[in-house]
């Protein structure tokens, strides 16, 4: 299919460094900018649906209702606790560890717990992980989330422990359930680590090769005896 516009839009959640991809993007499109939005998951989503980006990378699980999805990597999941904690005695932590701490749980949260969340819950469900930092800080609980998140949200006051027992965070690219565009294919690709070169990811143009001359060389003319 050809190009539909000039540019491709990539939907990311926090956390999620989509860098190498960009570069990678710009060497094999370099005339089609790659702009990319930051975003919940919820509204990665409905960006896609509605249009206003090409594709997204979320964290999963999510509605896949009139969605592509592929799953790209799972994060560690962590505790990000006070330095001076009891956690912090140890290089890792399990789920059972918390279970007489007070355990945020953000309105954005999206790890998914088959069973019972750790700890208890807080009596307040602050709106988003950036808050729930600020109230771990404050004293108020501890919080569970995908490493990445914590790095983001680093604190010289606070730490992190992975949790060797919880579920991990799953990060996927998701996209329109339609054919996909050239420009699609493309970062399907980029993401999938195809070469250049593999089958399923479209070259880029080259110059067509000058035709040859069909002017004869003097050397091999002659003339004939009588």
């Amino acid at each position: 299919m050809t190009e539909p516009t000039a540019v491709f839009r990539l939907g990311y959640v926090p956390g999620v460094t989509p860098d190498k991809w960009v570069r990678m993007w710009a060497e094999r499109r370099p005339r089609v900018p790659l702009e990319l939005v930051a975003a919940a998951t919820d509204e990665a989503v409905e960006l896609i649906r509605t249009g206003a980006v090409d594709a997204a990378v979320v964290r999963l699980p999510i509605d896949r209702t009139g969605l592509h999805t592929i799953p790209l990597y799972t994060e560690t999941t962590v505790a990000v606790v006070p330095k001076d904690h009891v956690v912090t005695a140890t290089e890792e932590a399990a789920v059972a560890d918390l279970a007489d701490e007070v355990v945020l749980r953000p309105q954005d949260d999206t790890l998914p717990w088959p069973g019972d969340r750790p700890g208890r819950a807080a009596a307040y469900a602050p709106a988003t992980t950036e808050e729930a930092v600020e109230l771990v800080a404050a004293g108020v609980g501890l919080l569970v989330l995908p490493q990445s998140l914590a790095r983001l949200h680093h604190r010289r006051d606070l730490t992190y422990r992975p949790l060797t027992d919880a579920p991990g965070s799953g990060v996927g690219l998701a996209w329109p359930d339609a054919e996909n565009t050239e420009l699609m294919e493309e970062f399907i690709g980029i993401v999938r680590g195809r070469t250049v070169n593999s089958s399923r990811t479209p070259r880029r143009e080259r110059p067509a090769a000058p035709a040859p001359s069909r002017r004869r060389s003097s050397a091999r003319r002659g003339t004939r005896r009588r």
